[in-house]
């Protein structure tokens, strides 16, 4: 008998880029994470920084937390690749100048919104209660599936439902860049095939905090505090660290004087306590 080639591989990722080798740190092959641009954050990210072929979930209470600087140094490395970057419908109008100063060329910054003829205030209502409709799902399936994009964001409100976060984390294994899903708060008590989930919170004046609640690899208790960069003046950032003054206690009515024990201020009451038994010192 012909004797069988047994002899490990030499790089075990390379059965499929998605591999996870249940290591410390989860850990994917080299090339596979682009840097998050935060040194604290990359040391608690399987493989040192944003995944690819995979989606990462970032769950906000609402838009303009801090997410996009936290996320701008990953996507700036996508931009000076020359690869473009897709926003799936996004809760606002976006700033050109803004996303100069972050680094991010309008140029390659395509926005990608549901097709409605409803007004602007209506249109932002069924957004908000609805999330995307199905067709910019299937747009965002596409896009990924591509491989041809750099890095792609989106808010997809309720319409991440099981089957179609499922449907869009296979066609992440095809996308050779980061992938974001920015959900609500919720979404947290829900299951989700992302790998990477982490909750976002304000913690202080250009700080942000972040708690990893899913990742491949050992679990973190404590949230993680990054110091974002600042958008605040010097004296705005000092007025904000200031204690929040106390508020001033409003003097009290001073209360009348009772006329007596018991209910006996109160005109009239005197006959009613006589017939409940009450003693003559209480009327």
């Amino acid at each position: 008998m012909d004797s069988l080639d047994v002899s490990p591989l030499a790089d075990p990722a390379a059965l499929h880029p998605a591999l996870w080798r249940a290591r410390p740190g989860g850990g994917g092959a080299a090339g596979d994470t682009t840097p998050s641009g935060f040194a604290a954050l990359d040391a608690e990210l399987p493989g040192g920084g944003w995944p690819h072929r995979a989606l990462t979930e970032l769950l906000l209470a609402g838009p303009g937390l801090g997410e996009w600087r936290l996320l701008a140094p990953a996507l700036a490395r996508q931009a000076a690749a020359g690869r473009s970057l897709m926003l799936f419908d996004p809760p606002a109008e976006l700033s050109a100048q803004a996303l100069s100063e972050l680094g991010l060329p309008p140029a390659l910054c395509i926005v990608v919104r549901a097709r409605q003829t409803a007004r602007p205030a209506a249109r932002a209502a069924v957004r908000r209660h609805q999330g995307a409709p199905v067709e910019v799902c299937w747009a965002m399936e596409q896009a990924l599936r591509s491989g041809q994009l750099g890095a792609l964001l989106a808010w997809p409100g309720a319409a991440a439902r099981p089957e179609v976060l499922r449907r869009l984390q296979l066609a992440a294994q095809a996308h050779p860049g980061p992938a974001f899903l920015l959900r609500e708060p919720a979404a947290a008590e829900r299951p989700s095939p992302a790998p990477l989930r982490l909750l976002l919170s304000c913690s202080g004046p250009d700080e942000l905090s972040l708690r990893l609640l899913k990742r491949r690899g050992p679990l973190r208790e404590q949230p993680l505090r990054l110091a974002l960069p600042p958008v605040l003046s010097a004296r705005a950032r000092q007025r904000a660290n200031q204690p929040w003054p106390a508020p001033a206690r409003q003097p009290q009515p001073a209360l009348p004087e009772r006329a007596g024990p018991g209910l006996a201020a109160v005109p009239g009451s005197a006959p009613w306590l006589a017939r409940l038994g009450a003693p003559a010192s209480d009327r």
